[in-house]
C-alpha cells in the first residue's frame, strides 16, 4: 500500500507531503496505481520548481519507495494550487481503487 501524509496548516494550506510504500496493484512495470501516483507527484514537484520561485526540500529513496517534500519558503499561491491539485488527484485515485492501494492521512503542520 502507498501511504501518503499530506502536511497542512490549520487554515488548510499544504506545506508538504510524504509518500512511502508501493501499491502492489500489479507486478513491477505494470502497476497502474503506482504509475498514476508517480506521475502526479513528479509533475507537481517539477511544476513547483519550474513555475514558481518557492524553495523546497526533497528527499527520495526509490528502492524503499519514499518521497518526502517540504516547502522551506512561504507557500505562494502557485505552489498552493499545485499542491492542492496533487492532493485532489491522489484522493481521486484512492476513491477509484476503494482505498485498497493508497491511504491518505492529513497531518497538521506548523
Amino acid at each position: 500500500m502507498i501511504n501518503v501524509s499530506i502536511y497542512m496548516t490549520a487554515d488548510g494550506l499544504i506545506t508538504g507531503f510524504r509518500l512511502s510504500g508501493h501499491a502492489l496493484y500489479s507486478e513491477y512495470g505494470k502497476d497502474i496505481v503506482c504509475a498514476a501516483v508517480s506521475a502526479l507527484v513528479i509533475n507537481t514537484i517539477n511544476s513547483i520548481e519550474k513555475f514558481t520561485s518557492d524553495k523546497f526540500s526533497l528527499t527520495e529513496d526509490e528502492n524503499e519507495g519514499v518521497i518526502e517534500f517540504h516547502m522551506v519558503s512561504p507557500v505562494s499561491s502557485g505552489s498552493n494550487l499545485l499542491l492542492s491539485s496533487l492532493a485532489l488527484g491522489l484522493e481521486g485515485i484512492a476513491r477509484e481503487y476503494a482505498d485498497k492501494f493508497i491511504k491518505i492521512t492529513k497531518v497538521k503542520s506548523s
